[in-house]
């Protein structure tokens, strides 16, 4: 049987079967903590705790899906840090030292609410990673595009990157275990890339995947020789997240680092 996390373990426990079976408010009551939600400024969200009672105070100005992540991120501070005091910065991002509090908390929060004994069923409904797939999964798991993409990146339902760049370069990025490390994306945005005309130039978000040079983002000898699929999306007014999707089995290869 595939090792579950202590959060996928929390929600087997409660019973849970189905994606919209996730409430996240009811299963913070559960293990001692209640929700409040009060305008914050600096943070999504905060905990302070008590024996085995706690309080979660959620932002009141933002969206219902980025509260859902942050009320899942604090009970990943409640689970693992009980005790610490830390000043908490929920994000739904890998930028982080995967032994740090909040990368812990993160990792456990995509647990919660994107649990794998239920995700990966439902991603193999679909045959093609894009943001058609990431939008039906935000949807049926109700959370961010963010998040979703990230997961499905992470699964491995295609070689693949996720890349976030703001105005200033590259923000964060992940790529699933298929591709290899040398692939590492460029900081800035290339001009050649469809990515930077949604950021700089207003151009709207790609509606499906499409063939680009991959020296457009890697900044390798080697990717010249290559094409991969760029579909990218804006997510902020000053930030864009894309899709890298990589088909040719040359640039998987371990072995063809070495040839020309």
């Amino acid at each position: 049987m595939e090792n579950i996390s202590i959060a996928e373990r929390l929600l087997q426990e409660l019973g849970i079967t189905e994606p919209k079976e996730i409430d996240i408010e009811a299963i913070a009551y559960h293990v001692g903590a209640i929700i409040r939600y009060r305008p914050l400024d600096g943070c999504e969200a905060r905990i302070i705790g008590s024996g085995d009672r706690a309080i979660i105070t959620v932002n009141s100005r933002s969206s219902y899906r980025r509260n859902r992540f942050s009320i899942a991120h604090e009970l990943g501070h409640w689970r693992h840090h009980r005790g610490s005091r830390l000043v908490c910065r929920a994000e739904e991002v890998r930028g982080r030292e995967v032994t740090s509090p909040e990368r812990i908390a993160d990792d456990y929060a995509s647990n919660l609410l994107l649990p794998n004994y239920l995700f990966k069923p439902v991603a193999r409904r679909y045959q093609k990673l894009d943001l058609a797939t990431v939008k039906a999964i935000t949807d049926i798991f109700d959370v961010s595009y963010t998040a979703a993409a990230i997961r499905l990146v992470e699964t491995n339902h295609t070689p693949a990157l996720l890349i976030c760049h703001g105005l200033t370069g590259r923000k964060w990025f992940v790529r699933n275990s298929s591709v290899p490390s040398r692939w590492f994306p460029r900081d800035d945005l290339d001009r050649d890339s469809f990515a930077f005309d949604i950021l700089h130039a207003g151009h709207s978000d790609d509606r499906m995947p499409r063939k680009i040079g991959a020296a457009a983002w890697f900044d390798r000898w080697e990717a010249s020789r290559f094409e991969v699929y760029e579909q990218s999306m804006r997510t902020g007014d000053n930030e864009v997240l894309t899709l890298i999707l990589i088909h040719e089995e040359e640039m998987l290869d371990e072995q063809n680092i070495w040839r020309k």
